[in-house]
């Protein structure tokens, strides 16, 4: 079994044990088994180096590696924990277990403040919550007019900052999250319930919700 681990550790780097991942997750050690054979797939899809770049994982989440799109490379760098520009498989089973169904509430509020918080500076301001507004509907090929979408600011805006100082920060948005649940629809996959038992693509179901209402 060490000389397994070794040659596999060799072979992916940043792997770990099945075990200790499903210590530390959400997953049970079938599922993190499971989720390697994934890994495997989209990790060689261009690049056979045991490792995710964002090239492949554009084309796991959207069969275009060409396709650019802000809500993709957000996810992306999020799931690059060590920032090497690239997701080893421990980074990717960690970053995944977020969106189980089973995972806390508040790790995937924290998820999703981070993924509006383009800029890293520890609150979302109207302009990121407007480019993820619009990256999120070009990827469902929905369009609004520009009106409307300056109206689900303002009224975003007017729900969630409490204190009217033209930023969120994480306790306003957890408050505004809490009373409007589907804007955490993103940060739950379904499937990986099963993940043992229905092996789907790797996609993202994301979607525009109920934002303005």
């Amino acid at each position: 079994m060490g000389c397994f681990q070794s040659k596999v550790a060799k072979q992916f780097p940043g792997h770990e044990d099945p075990v200790l991942l499903a210590s530390q997750t959400g997953f049970s050690v079938s599922e993190v088994e499971a989720l390697f054979e994934l890994f495997k797939m989209i990790s060689s899809s261009v690049v056979d180096d045991g490792l995710i770049s964002k090239e492949e994982f554009q084309l796991a989440l959207f069969k275009n590696r060409k396709k650019e799109n802000l809500f993709a490379n957000r996810i992306f760098d999020l799931f690059d924990v060590k920032r090497k520009g690239v997701i080893d498989f421990s980074d990717f089973v960690r970053s995944l277990s977020v969106f189980h169904p089973n995972a806390p509430q508040e790790d995937k509020i924290d998820f999703s403040f981070k993924l509006y918080d383009l800029d890293n500076t520890g609150f979302i301001e109207r302009q990121e919550v407007k480019q993820m507004l619009i990256a999120l509907l070009c990827e469902s090929e929905m369009k609004l007019a520009d009106e409307t979408i300056e109206i689900i600011l303002d009224k975003t805006f007017l729900d969630a900052d409490v204190n009217q100082d033209g930023k969120i920060d994480k306790c306003e948005w957890q408050n505004f999250v809490s009373k409007n649940p589907s804007l955490l629809k993103i940060m739950t996959l379904p499937y990986l319930r099963d993940i043992t038992t229905s092996f789907p693509s790797f996609i993202f179901n994301s979607e525009v919700d109920e934002i303005a209402t």
